[in-house]
């Protein structure tokens, strides 16, 4: 992660935040109204989360994507997945805003603490893609 400080990793995260939106609002307008809004959104979320990874892995952290870490990513959008569906439900059955206008706003509720879960899980034992030159390079089979 050199080269980049906090806010700019952050700014990054937002970026693939904003592919992964295109992404989720695709599979989400496809298929909202033949599951229900919570269903559709659950389908999104799942649809959007691989490409969420690799771009978060390759752009926003600069870490080779792992097996290990793709299958602890979903931690992340666990975190999503649970704060924006809450925020949803309480925007459209609550406050009574339309469901279109609900996964938006849920999404942008999540985002930080999305954030830092992902950050977590990809740069714990962070393999960088390009390592400088006072870093080792790693020899033998990588783990």
């Amino acid at each position: 992660m050199r080269g980049l400080n906090e806010s700019g990793r952050f700014a990054r995260f937002v970026v693939v935040g904003v592919v992964n939106t295109v992404v989720h609002y695709s599979v989400y307008l496809a298929t909202w109204l033949l599951v229900g809004y919570l269903v559709a959104h659950v389908l999104a979320t799942i649809a959007a989360m691989s490409v969420s990874y690799v771009l978060n892995c390759r752009y926003t952290f600069r870490v080779r994507p792992r097996l290990r870490t793709f299958l602890l990513y979903p931690a992340s959008n666990c975190v999503n997945l649970g704060l924006s569906a809450a925020a949803m439900w309480l925007l459209v059955e609550v406050v009574g805003i339309h469901p279109l206008l609900a996964t938006v706003l849920g999404g942008l509720v999540a985002t930080p603490a999305t954030y830092l879960v992902s950050r977590l899980i990809l740069t714990s034992r962070k393999r960088l893609l390009h390592p400088g030159p006072d870093e080792p390079l790693p020899m033998g089979r990588a783990s």
